[in-house]
């Protein structure tokens, strides 16, 4: 009995070789729909229209054409069962052994500007998924391609039997990870389109979260050495990689903190961070003036960072860079000069933000027991002209400029937080500490470290201050000013001792909580 083979793709790319090589070297009788039908004949290659095979014409502007007992039949068939075989024999349904099949367009086609709901629709495949999980459930009899990046493996195994066979579960896993996540497509798409909006899925929180995302790399481990980790999704769609190891688990991580971090400044600004927290920030008429603002930060911590910066970086700044052990840096583009003296250190990892620097996400996704939890991200710093100054002073405008600098800085540092700031840059940063106090105790320590002066300082702080005691610590330490949430039962008392020092606070009313 001839090995059947069904053929019935949209995406064409080495179709023609493979079916040739199916026919040539193996023996396969073929099957085929429409186009690619039609693209098979024109290449002098034996094709059966499925029409033809099943007696039953294909209707419904190509909607009904594969939907038919001899196809379903002859890809479910199971070849150990007597019965199957029976009633298969009994009407005329001829086994499938092979199926190549992926989907119409629809990810690509919603994400046309202004697609058309209609054509959005019909770009829904029915009969392609039908087929592939008939074949995918009979995996121990049928090879189910879904994937052109595919055929030569499969065509290598063809001849070498349990290499098939382990290869055919392979590829039926392959196939139910399409299929969920075509569908994941589609609901997310018609989610968006009721014409009663979904309060939840209007919100961005629909009743069921689905994502579906393509393995992008395996990394060497994640956090620790001891543990197993891989990237998923588009990272590198959004950065290129000119020189340097592979990215590790923490570099990714910490790449992202420092993009979205440099996304809140215009001016040239550099950065430069530890463990996703920012220990220098400055901005400058200059990315050499803002790198020696970041850099006179903190000395010390910046040893196996990450810098980013948001102009091209040139040869003035690589000059000062190379000095010292860099795990990444990331720029929207280096000279040919940085780019000379960056190559000298082979493990240095030089990124291009592809997009410009500021790459968006709208939800961040962390696991939990149990599940995930899932949040818009914190993209605003609120509304500027709605912030409040409750003290009896008001700032000056050298005060104002340097606590909306620190306020953007403050968002980006893990909680609990406190920055010191004067003008575009930051003296003293104080991350992660389980009373705020704390916080600003070491940001006022590392100051010291780096011998710069507070006096005249301003302090951010990324929430309310609940007592008055880290307000006192940072007039202590040489502050004027303070910018933070505000909303504490003792606001009252934080405001009276404020006003006791001298100072001037502002009450943004939006909080920047960063676990």
């Amino acid at each position: 009995m001839a090995k059947l083979a069904l053929l019935s793709v949209s995406d064409k790319r080495g179709l023609v070789d493979f079916a040739r090589a199916l026919v040539q070297s193996h023996g396969f009788t073929l099957l085929s729909t429409g186009g690619t039908a039609k693209l098979l004949a024109e290449a002098g290659l034996p094709v059966t229209e499925v029409g033809t095979h099943t007696g039953f014409p294909e209707i419904m502007e190509g909607r009904v054409k594969t939907l038919h007992p001899k196809i379903h039949g002859g890809l479910l068939c199971r070849r150990d069962k007597a019965d199957h075989l029976a009633q298969a024999q009994k009407n005329g349904i001829e086994l499938i052994d092979l199926v190549v099949v992926n989907l119409y367009p629809f990810e690509q086609t919603v994400a046309k500007p202004h697609v058309e709901f209609e054509e959005a629709i019909e770009n829904i495949d029915i009969g392609g998924p039908s087929m592939l999980r008939s074949a995918a459930k009979n995996h121990e009899s049928v090879s189910v391609v879904c994937d052109p990046d595919d055929y030569s493996t499969v065509l290598a195994a063809l001849t070498k039997p349990a290499e098939l066979q382990i290869l055919r579960r392979k590829l039926a896993l392959k196939v139910f990870q399409r299929t969920g996540a075509y569908d994941t497509a589609i609901a997310r798409y018609l989610e968006g389109q009721q014409s009663e909006p979904d309060l939840e899925a209007m919100s961005g929180f629909p009743s069921s979260y689905s994502l579906t995302l393509k393995k992008a790399q395996s990394l060497r481990y994640g956090e620790n050495p001891h543990q197993k980790a891989a990237l998923y999704g588009t990272f590198h769609d959004h950065f290129q990689q000119l020189q340097g190891k592979e990215l590790s688990y923490n570099n990714i991580l910490d790449i992202t903190a420092a993009t979205y971090l440099i996304g809140e400044f215009e001016r040239p600004t550099v950065a430069i961070l530890k463990h996703t927290n920012p220990c220098g920030v400055g901005s400058a008429d200059t990315l050499i003036g803002a790198w020696e603002k970041a850099y006179a930060t903190d000395r010390q911590a910046p040893f196996g960072g990450i810098i980013i910066v948001n102009q091209t970086l040139g040869q003035d700044l690589a000059e000062q860079i190379k000095e010292i052990f860099t795990e990444v840096i990331i720029a929207p583009r280096f000279s040919d000069e940085a780019l000379a003296i960056f190559s000298k250190k082979k493990n240095l990892r030089l990124m291009i933000a592809k997009d410009g620097i500021g790459a968006d996400a709208l939800q961040e996704v962390r696991s939990v027991v149990g599940g995930v939890l899932v949040q818009d991200r914190d993209r605003t710093l609120g509304n500027v002209k709605e912030f409040k100054v409750v003290t009896k002073r008001q700032p000056t405008q050298e005060e104002w400029d340097a606590m909306l600098f620190g306020w953007k800085v403050g968002k980006h540092v893990k909680s609990n937080s406190i920055v010191y700031c004067h003008g575009e840059q930051t003296l003293g940063v104080g991350a992660g500490q389980m009373a705020r106090v704390d916080s600003s105790r070491i940001a006022v320590w590392k100051a010291g470290e780096a011998k710069l002066d507070l006096k005249g300082s301003v302090v951010a702080s990324e929430a309310l201050f609940p007592f008055p005691d880290g307000l006192l610590a940072a007039a202590d330490a040489g502050a004027t000013a303070a910018i933070q949430p505000g909303g504490a039962i003792r606001d009252e008392e934080v405001i009276k001792a404020a006003d006791e020092r001298g100072m001037t606070m502002v009450f943004t009313g939006i909080r920047h909580f960063r676990h």
